[in-house]
């Protein structure tokens, strides 16, 4: 079974939102890489969180797994936390900043 498009893989990190902030991870800009490997039929995502100290990090990470693997066609999410480049507010979407009232 084919893996789903990457459209479909974004929309389903969009319903992970960080706890603290209530913004999904894709538009608080969390999400660095996102990687299909068809044959293994897996999906391999690197992010990150707001702060090395996020309490919310386990959380976040086994929900984008959860939202991930539940997807038609996977068989496995391997959502790795990774730290470099260190997450700032410029990476944040329109939608992101609207939310959180930053201009």
């Amino acid at each position: 079974m084919p893996l789903p498009d990457q459209d479909t893989i974004i929309d389903a990190l969009k319903t992970v939102t960080d706890p603290e902030l209530g913004v999904n991870i894709v538009d608080l800009g969390l999400v660095y890489t996102i990687q299909a490997r068809e044959e293994e039929g897996e999906i391999d995502v690197e992010m990150t969180l707001t702060s090395p100290a996020c309490p919310a990090g386990p959380q976040i990470l086994r929900d984008a797994t959860d939202a991930l693997e539940n997807l038609e066609g996977v068989s496995k999410a391997n959502v790795r936390l990774v730290m470099s480049p260190p997450w700032s507010m410029e990476r944040m979407t329109d939608d992101a900043r609207d939310q959180l009232g930053i201009f």
